[in-house]
Parts: C-alpha cells; sequence; structure tokens
C-alpha cells in the first residue's frame, strides 16, 4: 500500500490542465496510471492474500475477469471526470446533476460488481480470503478515488469559495 499511496501522491503536484493540448496529456497521464495502480493492486493483493497454490490457480483467473469488468465501469469514472473537467468553468445546473447522477451510478455498478463477483470468488477460495480481497480492493479504490478527489476542484457558487 506504501507504493500505491507515494504513487498517488507523488501525482499531486500536477497542475490541473488550462487548454486542450493540456487535457490530452492528463488523458494519457490517467491511462498510465490506472496501469501502474492495477500492476500494484495485483502485487499488493498477491502479498496479502496468502493463495495456496490450488487456490491460485482459480483466483487469478477470476481476478483479472473482475477487474476487466471493474476498469469497464471505471471508465465511466474517468469520462465523467473529464467532463466535469472540460466543462468546469461553464457547467450548468443540468450537466452539474447530470455529473453527480453518472458518478453516482457508477458507485452503483460497481457495488453490484463487488455483490455478484463475492459469490463467483466464494468459489474459489474461503470466505475470508474472500473478505480480504475485498477489504483490499476497497481500501486500494478508496486511494485512488482520495487522490483525484484532491485533483479536482470544488463546484464554486457564484464565484465563491466552497465551506469547510
Amino acid at each position: 500500500m506504501v507504493i500505491l499511496t507515494s504513487l498517488c501522491w507523488s501525482q499531486s503536484s500536477a497542475q490541473p490542465p488550462s487548454d486542450n493540448s493540456a487535457q490530452s496529456v492528463t488523458d494519457q497521464d490517467i491511462d498510465l496510471l490506472r496501469k501502474d495502480v492495477r500492476s500494484q493492486k495485483r502485487q499488493i493483493i498477491a502479498s496479502n492474500l496468502q493463495l495456496t497454490d490450488q487456490e491460485a490457480v482459480k483466483f487469478w483467473p477470476l481476478y483479472d475477469q473482475y477487474t476487466a469488468d471493474l476498469v469497464k465501469i471505471n471508465d465511466a469514472k474517468y469520462a465523467a471526470i473529464k467532463e466535469f473537467a472540460s466543462s468546469y468553468s461553464t457547467l450548468t445546473d443540468d450537466q452539474a446533476t447530470g455529473l453527480v447522477r453518472k458518478m453516482l451510478g457508477v458507485d452503483q455498478s460497481v457495488a453490484e460488481l463487488r455483490l455478484r463477483y463475492t459469490l463467483l470468488f466464494n468459489n474459489v477460495i474461503p470466505g475470508r480470503k474472500t473478505a480480504v480481497f475485498f477489504q483490499l480492493d476497497r481500501r486500494l479504490v478508496m486511494l485512488i478515488d482520495l487522490q483525484l478527489a484532491s485533483q479536482i476542484p470544488m463546484i464554486l457558487l457564484s464565484g465563491g469559495t466552497p465551506r469547510q
């Protein structure tokens, strides 16, 4: 987790894009960050889950399937973030509400995916290991979300500043 945390914090010094060319660099950075995170996430899970050889043979293909499904869902999250970044200064009430609905839809889709895969993982590893896996998965996703949240400016009302 230290590796992932340091990766996330090292990204925090980046400035928000000011034009379209900077946005494309940000898109590349996000794609690289996602690939790096997936690689590190796999290593962290492997070192903490302590699978037997028999469990590993069954677990890792299912993990890869879960990750692929999660990536598809997270594509919607990153699309909403990009949409917010590109329209931040001109965001209308309807756009803001639409983005909130998209992000809540992503959250709901992730929860449904985890519920579905809980049963599948329980078929290949014991329940305690399934619980550890999802605990690790959630913590790692929270670290990523925290990093993203620190990079996204708050929507301001009437040019004011957000209240704490």
